[in-house]
This record gives C-alpha cells, structure tokens and sequence, in this order.
C-alpha cells in the first residue's frame, strides 16, 4: 500500500539522503514548511493573521539522541517565544516530547517541557504537546498531566481517532480539565492498536469530535481543536454545533499550512476559528514524508513538480 511505503520511508536514513539531495525536494516542501529560521515562520504567522488566522509554530525534530540536542530544541522554541512576543504575533507553540529527550528518559523531557511552558506563560501563549506513536502515548499523556499537576495550565495534547483507545483518553482528558486537538493520526500502527479501515477512524473522530464539543459547551476553557482537512469532518462538526447551540468562541479548526487553503478562507468567512499548524526547521523530511502519505493530491504535487524540474 503505497501509504505504507511512504510512511517507512520517513524513517528510512538512505531515502532520506538521497529525497534531500534534491532541490526540488526542499522547493516543493516550502508547500508545506514555512522554511528553516525563526525569521521564516514569523513572516508566516504574520501573513496569517492578516487573513484572519490564528497560528501555531511547530519546530519540526523528533528522537534526539543526546541531552544536548533536547536542551538545543527546547532552546530553540524559548528564542520562537521571545521572536513572537518582540514581535507583536501572537502564536502557540507545538512540541514532541522526543524531540525534548524522551527517549533519553522522561525527566529530561519534562524538564525541557517546563522550561518552554514557563516562558510560554510569560507570553501568555499556550504549548501544544504532540503525540507520536503508540511507543509513546501513556508516557505523552503523563508528562502532560504531570505539567498541569505544577501548575502549568497553558499546556494541551493530541489524540488521535484511528487509535481505539482513544473515547477513554478523551473522556479521561475532559475530566482532567485537558484541552484536546483531535487528528486522526499519521503514524503506521498495528491492527491491534488502530482502526485499520478508513470508514471507522472517521466514525470515531466525529464520536470523539461530538464529545469535545458537548464538552466545550459546558466548560469552554476545554477549548477543543477539530484538526481535519475532511470537509466530510468539518460538516459533521458544524452540523453538532448548531444543532446543540454550541458557541463558536469555545472551539476553533485546525489545519495544516498549505493544504486545504479554499476550505481555510471559507471557516474564517462562516465566522469560524481557525488556526494553521506552521512547521519550520531543518528536520523536514519526515514531516514532509507523512503529508505525502496522506493525501495522493499531495504525492501527485511533488511527483509533477519533481520531474517539471
């Protein structure tokens, strides 16, 4: 299956060096990447907001090996905060807790994540904390909790609705006062572990999608995030929204930046909140990887412009 393919190869080192070899590779994932400075995402959440769009910059970086490189990426994202603030453009920040060193051991992460949620609160922003794969998830949402447990409340998760475990984290998360994006996932799982037919992630995220939103009516600092690019999702969404009188303040959507741009314009013109996910860094490729692997409308792009080069 040729989104299988796609996605082992985003792990897999040689196709790494030989896709980033290319120029065309790099132009063409500016598609979908702000670029590799600081300056580059700034310059994109700017233009963002003057089409009515929020923003949230995502550091791209994942599985550090040493404790210098998770202290380098926590680092990078404190001088993104302080860029922002200076600045006047308001933005979350979205993180991986491998990125942090999680790998290296949760202490490590955790420290660097309360170093990027203390200055995050100075800015009066919120951090988003990602989630990975299944290898991950128990030790994600308890460094999450364990956050808000120090009085870190400008800190939040994903929850992905191909897992099946995902109705009781989200139930759970509600409970804890937790503020949730819902994706459907991007990660290759086991049968045993996520819905392995596209027809039930999509059941489940509209199921875990209405349970945010009946939420958020009754506690709104819930907040939820409908991350789809599905108008299929997005209609489902809208139609609970105004059949339960759900306030459009208590949530917003969430997409990707470069895909989907038509249906970005037409929520900000309904009066929807949006926000656009802004990836910028030099660890692209896997990022990259994942986007092709979604959609073939994305796959088509880079192969035309691949061989128009």
């Amino acid at each position: 299956m040729l989104r299988d393919l796609l996605l082992f190869l985003s792990h897999f080192k040689f196709a790494r060096a030989l896709i980033t070899k290319f120029p065309v590779a790099r132009a063409v994932s500016s598609r979908f990447v702000a670029g590799e400075t600081i300056p580059d995402t700034v310059r994109v959440v700017g233009e963002l907001k003057a089409r009515g769009m929020m923003a949230t910059a995502d550091h791209l970086g994942e599985n550090v090996s040493t404790e210098a490189e998770a202290t380098r990426a926590a680092d990078d994202c404190i001088r993104l905060l302080n860029e922002v603030s200076t600045d006047g453009i308001h933005s979350h920040v979205s993180i991986k807790l491998t990125q942090f060193g999680l790998d290296l051991g949760d202490e490590v992460a955790f420290a660097n994540l309360r170093r990027v949620l203390e200055r995050a609160k100075a800015a009066n922003t919120f951090v988003r904390v990602d989630m990975e794969g299944t290898d991950y998830t128990d030790r994600t949402l308890a460094l999450v909790r364990a956050a808000k447990d120090a009085g870190y409340d400008n800190a939040g998760t994903v929850i992905q609705s191909y897992l099946y475990r995902s109705e009781k984290d989200v139930a759970a998360l509600i409970e804890d006062g937790i503020r949730v994006r819902l994706c459907k996932g991007a990660y290759k799982e086991p049968p045993d572990k996520a819905f392995p037919d596209k027809k039930d992630v999509d059941a489940n995220y509209v199921k875990l999608s209405h349970m945010l939103l009946a939420a958020a009516k009754e506690n709104p600092t819930l907040y939820p995030a409908i991350a789809t690019h599905d108008e299929n999702m997005v209609a489902a969404a809208k139609s609970f929204v105004n059949a339960n009188q759900v306030p459009r303040t208590s949530f917003e959507f969430q997409m990707l930046y470069g895909i989907r741009r038509e249906l970005q314009e037409a929520l900000v013109a309904e009066g929807y909140n949006v926000r656009i996910y802004v990836p910028y860094g030099t660890e692209w490729y896997p990022y990259f990887m994942r986007r092709l692997a979604e959609r073939p409308a994305n796959l088509w792009f880079f192969v035309s412009n691949f061989f128009r080069r």
